[in-house]
């Protein structure tokens, strides 16, 4: 048994489906093997692990609106949330790595961290289906779903980025309107936020604001700034 199917209590019926979420794409680059990584896994984990975590908060918080819904999610699904899942697993030192991405750190980068918990999930779902794979993933995260529970959220996306980024540098989040469509009383915004020189998220509202607002949602869940 792999000692990583020990710390995750999963037997693997197919262990080539725990190598695949375990393999880093450099793998792939170095050796000339097409479509051997994790990245068609993550794909589907990432699928799996917003569906799981969509039901649970409908379920949990049943009088809650789409927004707070949507804060909710965005802060358990964010690339920081699932690296330190993955951290908790210790998945970095059981990837397979390219010497290139071994040596410029990867077993510790948050990208190839969260990536590597998505594919996880998507090779448990493959493995033994949706029933177990919502098991794992509620199990893994009760501690952040408990701390939701007990949190009073306000919904303001925009101010959370900003605290975020401001954390890092001093230079605040730019919102840019991109286009807007529709009649007087019905128009669509479309608006992108930017932060030193790099595309964050893009949203759309009905308003401008509401438009900002779904930018910064995509930008907390996303957290590109970290890649």
């Amino acid at each position: 048994m792999h000692p990583l199917e020990e710390r995750i209590g999963h037997r693997f019926r197919d262990p080539q489906l725990l190598t695949e979420a375990l393999t880093h794409p450099s793998v792939r680059h170095e050796k000339q093997r097409p479509h051997y990584d994790n990245q068609r896994l993550e794909f589907l984990g990432d699928a799996v692990l917003q569906l799981v975590i969509t039901e649970h908060l409908f379920k949990l918080f049943s009088d809650a609106g789409e927004g707070r819904l949507t804060v909710r999610r965005a802060r358990l699904v964010s690339r920081q949330s699932l690296k330190m899942q993955a951290v908790r697993l210790d998945l970095g030192r059981h990837l397979f790595l390219g010497r290139g991405e071994e040596a410029s750190g990867g077993r510790e980068r948050a990208s190839t961290l969260a990536d590597a918990f998505e594919a996880l999930l998507g090779a448990i779902f493959l493995d033994r289906g949706i029933e177990v794979a919502r098991q794992f993933i509620l199990a893994e995260m009760r501690d952040e779903l408990e701390r939701l529970e007990e949190e009073t959220l306000e919904i303001n996306p925009k101010g959370r980025l900003q605290e975020l980024l401001q954390a890092i540098s001093p230079r605040s989040p730019v919102y840019e309107l991109i286009s807007q469509a529709g009649r007087e009383h019905e128009k669509t915004f479309s608006v992108r936020v930017t932060w030193e020189g790099k595309i964050l998220g893009e949203g759309i509202g009905p308003s401008k604001k509401q438009a900002e607002t779904a930018a910064a949602l995509i930008a907390l869940q996303e957290q590109t700034w970290e890649r």
